[in-house]
């Protein structure tokens, strides 16, 4: 179970990278080809399809890891049987933190996806302009996490841009949405 001053980070950096990267691979078509702008609708959809996909993916991750964590404790204390601590009050304790943790990701990744999609469709001329300005948001997670882990920033912020002008054309070139 990721408890601490820290445990928002995981699911808010993966929320936001999520959403951002679903926005990038989703509407890359629309960023920078020429299946025609970005409309709300359109952001709407993507933006709740990151929403539901970083939501429930965080919550199978987090609850089966705190789950294998009670069921290893169990072992390690010679319970009579494995599931013994999972019965408990740490059982629901387990499911209370992955909900928890699920709802994190899940609105961060609906912010992550919404932003450049709702900004596509505000700005007047290319879309590539909210591409751009997607990716570069990457990188300035990037910075954010290095600076959270101790990591080299100028490494974080390239590894994100590049992973994001990688997304970016993979969208483009699958022309999903």
């Amino acid at each position: 179970m990721n408890r601490g001053k820290d445990a928002a980070l995981l699911p808010v950096a993966l929320g936001l990278a999520d959403g951002i990267l679903n926005a990038l691979t989703l509407a890359a078509a629309n960023f920078v080809g020429d299946d025609g702008p970005i409309t709300v609708g359109l952001a709407l959809r993507i933006s709740v399809a990151a929403l539901v996909t970083a939501g429930f993916a965080v919550f199978v991750a987090e609850y089966a890891e705190a789950r294998g964590g009670l069921r290893h404790a169990s072992r390690e204390l010679s319970m009579h049987s494995e599931r013994d601590l999972v019965s408990t009050r740490l059982g629901h304790l387990a499911l209370r933190g992955a909900l928890g943790q699920s709802a994190l990701a899940a609105a961060a990744s609906m912010v992550g996806a919404l932003g450049p999609l709702l900004l596509a469709a505000a700005l007047p001329g290319p879309g590539w302009i909210a591409a751009a300005i997607a990716i570069v948001a990457l990188g300035f997670l990037g910075v954010g996490l290095a600076t959270a882990v101790l990591g080299n920033r100028l490494i974080w912020a390239g590894a994100l841009v590049l992973g994001g002008i990688g997304v970016t054309a993979i969208g483009a070139w699958l022309k999903i949405a």
